[in-house]
């Protein structure tokens, strides 16, 4: 296997450095425009020598791709918004171990285990996708009678094979601007399926987060996540750590179908688009964490539900929204324990929302538990307010085992206790 470390100043020098098998350590010491798409060796790493080292990629072309054990270092990578900035070869057997780090980046990131990849392991950490969209790529998990459009960042083990697993440890991920969204999802991970291959995470930490899905407003099929770990995904950690913010409709704030352990998130959950929920579950959370405010301003746009999987023990700060039809936190499943700190308040009277891939009538009742839902214990400090008219602050058609509100319950602005 070669050492060589080359250095490179042109668009020529870099080509001729990646087609050469000598070739190990590649280092970029001058910005670079006009490049066409670039295939990085097995084994082969690209470095940014000075910090914003930037290339450019020629307009209507992919980026730079990866194959196998390569590393990407302390980069601005810039292709046209709907292609893929960094993205892998499929023809290869493993992935290696792929390292990504200290990366910004315009264009979408696209990581995908399908065809000949079987394995591997991916390292991303710092990678901050300043714009990007990524509506155009058609593949899409379906599930729930929704499918789920790809995000800015998508890592996604399409293996139908169960015995094909991808592994990864990510940090440090970001995605679009307040009010300069990324186009589709945020930050994307997936396995193949409920049944299929898996991708396991260590850690999911990310930064701020805004992104629109574009979806038009009425379509009941098709949703989006700000941050969205998807079907045959299992990460022992999610942490937000910045904002998470989308603005469209159908466009969740967080979405969980896989199974994560421990997520917490840091920042404010915030929701601008009709149907857009602050945190959805679908797959199995154990300790969910979310310590500043869930806020949702679109009708239908729930605070916290759990339709399908369930949740073993959530905390919540506070849950606001302001549309009809936005439930404050809505339960279907049988559920642990649900602790807010600082009060459920809703806005908004009976209006429509998504629910499953069909659109209901809802009122923006603070606390529900739907026929099938039981939680263990309720605890809720700073009361349940409705500002609707005749909307309740409870609504019960299942059970809850052990309910302790402190602060009472105000109902279409009329205390009821």
């Amino acid at each position: 296997m070669g050492t060589e470390q080359c250095q490179v100043s042109t668009n020529e020098e870099l080509l001729a450095a990646v087609a050469d098998a000598a070739v190990v350590h590649i280092t970029v010491a001058a910005n670079l425009d006009g490049l066409p798409t670039l295939r990085l060796r097995p084994g082969q790493s690209l470095t940014g020598g000075n910090p914003g080292t930037s290339m450019h990629f020629v307009s209507g072309q992919d980026g730079l791709q990866l194959s196998t054990d390569n590393q990407v270092e302390n980069l601005r990578l810039v292709t046209d918004l709907d292609r893929r900035a960094i993205f892998n070869d499929t023809t290869v057997e493993s992935l290696g171990r792929l390292v990504m780090r200290d990366l910004d980046v315009t264009g979408v990131v696209q990581l995908l285990a399908r065809e000949k990849v079987r394995g591997g392991h991916i390292e991303a950490h710092d990678i901050d996708i300043e714009a990007a969209d990524a509506r155009g790529y058609e593949e899409r998990p379906k599930g729930y009678g929704v499918e789920v459009i790809p995000g800015a960042f998508t890592l996604w083990n399409q293996q139908t094979d169960p015995a094909v697993t991808i592994t990864a440890d990510l940090t440090g991920l970001s995605a679009g601007r307040a009010g300069a969204p990324v186009r589709g999802s945020g930050i994307f991970v997936s396995g193949a399926g409920d049944v299929g291959g898996w991708l396991m995470a260590r850690r999911l930490e990310t930064g701020a987060v805004y992104s629109d899905g574009g979806i038009a407003k009425g379509t009941p099929d098709r949703i989006t996540g700000g941050v969205f770990t998807v079907y045959g995904a299992f990460v022992d950690s999610v942490r937000n750590v910045g904002p998470v913010t989308t603005y469209g409709p159908n466009d969740m704030v967080l979405d969980n179908w896989g199974t994560v352990d421990r997520w917490v998130a840091v920042d404010k959950i915030t929701s601008y688009g009709p149907s857009g929920i602050g945190f959805v579950n679908f797959g199995t959370v154990n300790v969910l964490k979310v310590n500043a405010a869930i806020e949702t301003f679109g009708q239908g746009a729930r605070g916290f539900n759990v339709y399908t999987g369930t949740v073993q023990s959530a905390e919540f700060d506070r849950v606001v929204t302001h549309a009809d039809g936005a439930v404050g936190i809505q339960i279907s499943q049988p559920v642990g324990r649900i602790v807010v700190r600082r009060g459920i308040e809703t806005y908004g009277g009976t209006g429509d929302s998504l629910v499953k891939g069909v659109v209901i009538t809802l009122s923006a009742i603070a606390f529900s538990v739907k026929p099938g839902g039981s939680v263990r214990e309720v605890e809720i400090t700073g009361g349940l307010v409705t500002h609707g008219q005749g909307v309740n602050a409870l609504e019960m058609h299942g059970s809850i085992e052990t309910l302790r509100i402190g602060g009472g319950m105000t109902a279409g602005g009329r205390r009821t206790q």
